[in-house]
Parts: structure tokens; sequence; C-alpha cells
């Protein structure tokens, strides 16, 4: 199928009825999102939208984020998803890099110095409004010929490549792909608080092609979430850790997950602490789930085993995994090949074909294969500590940090030191307690008793808080 749009609207033929997306008090029915998703398609045309013109999308999760990004599809044009928390110098270095022709935008979320031209349309709930970029000479002539759909921006494994472009045939391809583990029907209802402009490709496009209900529930979190729950009966949830971390602390019963078959868990690693706890509050094990962007969702523990915790489960069975030099414990570098793999980085334009040895995409993380398949990632290979020719892997000694009951949350890193290469430091923020009366001895003696010793970190240093991407995962430090 050469439109994503096109297939979803074959595929639900039968289903038009069903309720496809909840936003709040407001419900969409599958056939009245596809009547919207072709007024708001007829309109954008009128205002420039057009065969591969790349169409940067700054909107809040809603409805209207849903029918701008179909609309957009289906007209060929390609999707840039802005994150609506992104720094205006953010932005702007994604809208140069990826070579942006128009952005549809959310009222107040930017700031235009060119002619501003509102989308009038009974479709959209919001007021959204449309701008032309500075023209652009010089695309490859490649571009159109891949169908392109999205383009996710990312440094890349190599911290060069920027834009991982996805085309339509990549989409269905990773969908199917993705569905082989997650299973999802129309009697399903999902639970939805991550950001759309990071997690829509396999997920949101997935849930739309099989007829699911889709909560909308990532705003005002996390009474949304909880009113939801609460009313609703949902499936599955699709989050990361710190819902989970929070679902943990909120006043919420049992009862109110007694309908979930599955709770994923993405977008960072999921920490022993907050899986047990999750458990023994509810009685349900999370699903961690392994997802990257030029390959889409690989893996995702669907074990329910405490004893695969760490893991995230096995290869799916769209997909083929090889550990490329393995140490003296079968740790290396994670390599995948497979369905759905990105068709091309746009700046520099690197093609697939160009990059993939024989098939296989560098992961850039490290791991191993336990028993029975089961793949545990260990971290990504440059934020390794190399101590005196030791290996250190920041993620184990945060989980560590982390359980100790002061801290809320920490980040290992390595110092450049010229006798023992890279010494382990930590950064911890504290939960409630005061940095002059918390006692650092104390925790030093914590992490001796749970770790190595030449892993315990050689410095603590107190922060109030960690910086984040837009996605929420925590920016490394620099050494």
């Amino acid at each position: 199928m050469n439109n994503i749009v096109k297939l979803i609207i074959k595929e639900n033929r039968s289903r038009l009825n069903n309720t496809a997306i909840i936003d709040g008090a407001y419900s969409i029915s599958y056939s009245q999102l596809f009547t919207s998703v072709d007024l708001v398609a007829l309109e954008l045309k009128r205002k420039g939208v057009i065969r591969f013109k790349r169409i940067a999308l700054l909107c809040e999760d809603s409805v209207d984020y849903i029918v701008l990004s179909l609309a957009v599809l289906k007209l060929q044009a390609v999707i840039v998803p802005v994150p609506i928390g992104a720094s205006s110098n953010e932005v702007n270095c994604l809208l140069n890099d990826i070579k942006v022709d128009l952005i549809i935008f959310e009222k107040d979320s930017y700031n235009s110095k060119k002619t501003v031209l509102s989308i009038e349309n009974n479709a959209i709930k919001k007021s959204i409004f449309i701008t032309e970029c500075d023209s652009y000479k010089g695309l490859s002539k490649d571009f159109a010929k891949l169908n392109p759909a999205f383009i996710r921006f990312t440094s890349g494994t190599t911290g060069k490549n920027k834009g991982v472009i996805l085309s339509h045939q990549t989409i269905v391809a990773r969908t199917d792909a993705a569905n082989n583990g997650l299973k999802i029907t129309s009697k399903d209802r999902v639970i939805w608080v991550l950001s759309m402009s990071f997690h829509f490709v396999v997920t949101i496009l997935l849930f739309l092609r099989k007829g699911a209900t889709i909560i909308i529930s990532s705003r005002q979190f996390p009474y949304e979430l909880l009113d939801n729950l609460k009313k609703l009966k949902p499936s599955l949830i699709y989050a990361s850790p710190i819902h989970y971390h929070m679902l943990c602390n909120l006043d919420i019963s049992k009862e109110s997950l007694a309908t979930l078959r599955l709770a994923v868990s993405t977008a960072v690693k999921l920490s022993p602490d907050i899986a047990d706890k999750f458990y023994k509050k509810f009685g349900f094990e999370i699903s961690e789930a392994y997802g990257v962007i030029e390959l889409g969702l690989p893996f995702i523990n669907l074990s329910k085993n405490q004893l695969k915790r760490g893991s995230v489960g096995k290869i799916n069975s769209g997909y083929q995994i090889k550990i490329k030099d393995p140490d003296n414990h079968g740790v290396g570098l994670i390599y995948i090949k497979g369905k759905g793999i990105f068709d091309a980085y746009f700046s520099p334009w690197r093609k697939a074909g160009d990059i993939l040895v024989n098939g296989w995409f560098n992961t850039g993380d490290l791991g191993y294969l336990g028993k029975q398949g089961f793949l545990f990632i260990l971290g990504r290979r440059k934020s390794v500590i190399n101590f005196c020719g030791m290996k250190i892997f920041p993620f184990e000694v945060e989980s560590v940090i982390n359980q100790y009951p002061q801290v809320k949350e920490s980040l290992v890193y390595g110092k450049n030191h010229l006798q023992y290469g890279q010494l382990p430091l930590a950064k911890i923020v504290l939960r409630r307690s005061r940095k002059d009366s918390f006692d650092l001895e104390k925790l030093r003696k914590f992490c001796y008793a749970h770790l190595s010793s030449y892993k315990v970190p050689k410095e603590f240093v107190f922060i109030n808080q960690l910086t984040r991407t837009p996605s929420g995962k925590i920016k490394l430090a620099l050494s």
C-alpha cells in the first residue's frame, strides 16, 4: 500500500461505528474521523500542502493532532513532528536541518515572521495556523522516490546523521511487525500518555489500523489519567517508567487496572524498583519494550515472568538479532535486521542501504542474550565508563542508587582521568532531604553492599533536577 491513511480507511470499513478516539469529554468514531480527515485535507491542499512537501507539525496531543497528521499523510506530504516542549532554538535548528516547507502550529506555540493563515474548519477544535518557511532548492532526487511519510529528527547513532526518513511502505511493514507482539484488536482501549510527536508511527497508526480506541490521557497529568482508568476500563497502557512510578505513588486501587491485558513501558530503561513496586501494588508485570527510531519495535517482554525483569524480551518474529564482538560475559554491540527498517537519513543524505551491513543495523547499544533468547540491554556504547580497563554500565549503578530511600533519581557518568581512564561520578536528586543533613557515607556504604567496589561512584554531586530532552530522556553529562 503506497499510502498508510488509505490503508487505515480500507481496514476499518466494517468498523466505522467504533469509537476511534476519546479526548476528555469529546469522542469521535472512525466514520467521523475519516470525514474530518477528508475535510481538513482539502483545506490544507488549498494552503499549499502538496505531495512530498515537508510539513512541520507543532501541536499538543489531541484529536486535532491525529486529524491533521492523517490529512497531511493522505495528501502524500511528509510530516516532521516537532515536540511542543522544545525551545525556540531547538525548533529553529530542526526546521533548518530538515529544510521544512510549511509549519502547521497551534496558537501561541510558534512565532512566525511570515504571513500566517488560519485553518478554518469545523473538523478542527483548536486555533490552528499555517505559515511558509524559507524556500529550499537542491533536495536529493531520491527523496521523492522513497515515497516518504515521516522525517523523525534525531542525531543518529553516529551523532552526525539528522532526520530519519520513513516511507509509507516502511510504516506498513513496521506496524505489521509490531503487532506480532502487541496483538492489537478492535476490542482494545488504549490509555495514551506519551508525546505523539515522539511516538506516533508504530503505535498510534497501528492502533488506528486495527480499529482500537485511543484514550488520550497526556494532559493534566495525572488527573486525566486517573479519571480515564476509573471510568473507561482500558485493556492496554502505553507509557514510560515515570508514569508507572507515579501510578505506584497515587491513590488508585488495584481494581482500577483489573481490565488490563498489557502495560507497556518504553522511551527509557525500566528500573527494577519501579517494576517491583508496580507488581506489588497491582499484581501485574510491566512489559518493557525496546524501540529504535531506525527500526521500530523489535523487542517487547511479554513473559509476565518476574525472573525476566530487566529484559526487553525475545526478538519479534519480524526481526533477527546478533551480538557483535561479545566479551567473556557475552556482552557486545546489538545488531538488528528485519521489517520496517528506515529508508534514509535526511541530512546529510544517506540511504539505508549505504549504512546497513548486509541488512544489519548497528543500534549503538550494548547487551547480551540470556537464557531462552531474552535480550538484556546494558546501555549505549558511548555511555559505558572504562575504569582501569573494566566496564561500568551507568544504568546498573543508577538502579542501585535510586533504591536508596532518600534519592529520587540519579545520573552516573564518566570523567576522563589520566591514570584510571575514566572515573565513575554521580549526580543525585534528593526526594525531600536537605543536602546539609543527608548522610553521604551511608549512601556510599549502601552502594558498596550492592555493587562491586570499582563501580561505586568516586564522587556524588547534589543537584535540584536532571536535565531532560523534550522526549523525557535524561541528557548525558559530558566527561
